[in-house]
């Protein structure tokens, strides 16, 4: 089943708080949810279908729409970690296509900051019954350490340098300075990237994405929905979805998922990656966005730094212009989980209403990338391929 032109994106919504003090979990879901839902031009009354992953409060979905108030005739809280809202996306469409919504409402939301959560450098574990814990575990694997393993790994594979893992920082800097909601808005050089403290050797501390509370919303609605309301039409051609994990102890840590759910969408859309005019690419580490624009195609393996030097990711200047908001890396990472703010990006820049500074001309094929959990461990992927039509 393909869901290529069976649904549409018609409301977008990001929540400005990058702090949420005296807000509840649930408050900030609702909020972005009416944000949506008012940027499509319709209410809570109109959503049949709600998507949501392991951010929502309580029972997740069943806690949700009771909070808000929803008559549903589906729910999906699948769980993939930061990439689940892209796979959501990929979901709704399928549910719309399947007749089982028509108009369906994605919703992330959290307060690490607020919460003093000390992500990246505290062991995550998930729970002490879990398989890969009694093996894992006495090494005291974070975060932070986890991706500098991956990017170590990458220096030696293929030469790639902090130099150019710090252009990545440099272009989502030149973006940030015009996001008024930005955490990071002050331009950096390659020189501030490698001299700021090291976190974890190759990893410097411009290297990690910020921590921020806040979160996102997307309505996704059949065709016929879509054609009624009075919002550009940004058209779903393509979803991929995959996971990448330890492989038994066979494990490359120079690819991601992303090597699989990227041709899946690619196919579905019936594209290449020379076709998109810009690129969303989940950045909770500059190795992150290397190796996924790698495994997506936008360069062969092992070129990820050459690709990414010298500004080529900075709109208006580069081939690829990527995180036009400031992304993860200087703007916000809601929940510690950027998938969703990569959609609302992507969106923003199909219908024209990015940054007039960073608005791509004629952009009408974008490309949203997501994964979730841990690049050196395991972890979800999830691509989307979107047009303006």
């Amino acid at each position: 089943m393909t869901i290529n032109g069976d649904a549409y994106i018609a409301g977008a919504f990001e929540h400005p708080t990058r702090k949420a003090v005296g807000k509840s979990l649930a408050q900030l879901h609702a909020e972005v949810a009416k944000g949506a839902l008012e940027d499509a031009g319709l209410t809570k009354d109109d959503v049949d279908g709600y998507f949501c992953a392991g951010d929502a409060p309580g029972l997740g979905g069943l806690t949700m729409a009771d909070y808000m108030g929803l008559n549903l005739r589906h729910m999906d809280s699948s769980e993939t970690g930061g990439s689940s809202y892209l796979l959501h996306v990929g979901h709704a469409a399928q549910a719309i296509k399947a007749g089982k919504c028509k108009i369906a409402l994605v919703t992330l939301a959290g307060k690490p900051r607020a919460e003093g959560m000390a992500t990246g450098t505290k062991p995550r574990i998930y729970g002490d019954g879990l398989p890969d814990v009694p093996f894992e575990f006495p090494y005291g694997p974070v975060i932070a350490n986890m991706y500098a393993m991956c990017a170590k790994r990458h220096m030696y594979e293929y030469g790639t340098t902090s130099e150019q893992l710090a252009w990545i920082k440099v272009a989502a800097s030149h973006h940030a300075q015009h996001n008024p909601d930005a955490m990071l808005r002050n331009v950096v050089t390659v020189e501030d990237v490698v001299n700021s403290p090291m976190i974890s050797d190759p990893l410097h501390r411009l290297d990690c994405c910020v921590i921020s509370d806040g979160g996102g919303a997307l309505i996704v609605v059949a065709p016929e929905i879509a054609r009624e309301l009075n919002r550009p039409l940004i058209k779903l051609r393509g979803a991929g979805e995959s996971p990448k994990h330890q492989m038994g102890g066979r494990v490359d840590l120079t690819y991601s998922g992303a090597v699989r759910s990227g041709p899946i969408a690619f196919e579905e859309a019936g594209v290449t990656p020379a076709d998109i005019k810009y690129a969303s690419i989940y950045d909770s580490f500059t190795i992150s966005v290397l190796i996924q624009l790698e495994d997506l195609g936008f360069c062969e393996k092992g070129e990820g730094g050459k690709f990414v030097a010298d500004g080529n990711l900075i709109s208006g200047t580069g081939k690829l212009p990527f995180n036009t908001d400031g992304g993860g890396l200087c703007n916000n990472h809601p929940a510690n989980r950027g998938g969703m703010t990569k959609v609302l990006e992507a969106v923003r820049q199909l219908r024209g209403e990015a940054h007039p500074a960073v608005q791509v001309p004629n952009c009408d094929l974008a490309l949203a990338h997501g994964t979730g959990g841990s690049l050196g461990t395991r972890h979800g992927a999830a691509t989307l391929i979107m047009e303006r039509v």
